[in-house]
């Protein structure tokens, strides 16, 4: 712990609390599914999320204003009677994951593609919302 940092100690409590309610999940997994990923330029943004077993029917995505949502259920897996769950790390049941994003973008110029398992979503920033280059002139 660091006894420089005053808000160290919180952030350690935070972090039990969560993994208590967190439904027995595993440390190594115990975060908010999906896994994503952001990166931004000065126009546009573009996230991914790591969606493994489900398909492109299987998720909603939606945008308002500075907003994305992901939304879906990951497939209950069947054991038979006999069987005994040993480690479950992988999440099951639905799940809906809202990120504020650090601009507005333009809902009608967004790009959403699935593939093995990897949602890849690029967005534009409105052209209005742009920063503008402003020329300078001496008097």
């Amino acid at each position: 712990m660091d006894y420089n940092d005053p808000f160290a100690e919180m952030r350690q409590l935070q972090g039990a609390m969560n993994r208590l309610f967190d439904g027995g999940r595993t440390p190594e997994r115990s975060g908010t599914y999906p896994s994503v990923n952001f990166w931004a330029g000065q126009d546009s943004i573009a996230m991914s999320a790591e969606l493994p077993g489900l398909t492109e029917q299987d998720i909603e995505l939606t945008v308002k204003d500075t907003m994305i949502s992901i939304r879906g259920t990951y497939p209950e897996r069947e054991t038979g009677d006999d069987m005994i769950w040993h480690r479950r790390e992988r999440p099951t049941g639905s799940f809906l994951r809202s990120i504020e994003l650090p601009f507005r973008i333009e809902p009608d110029h967004i790009d959403a593609r699935f593939e093995d398992g990897v949602l890849t979503v690029e967005m534009q920033r409105p052209e209005e919302d742009k920063p503008k280059h402003i020329q300078i002139k001496s008097s």
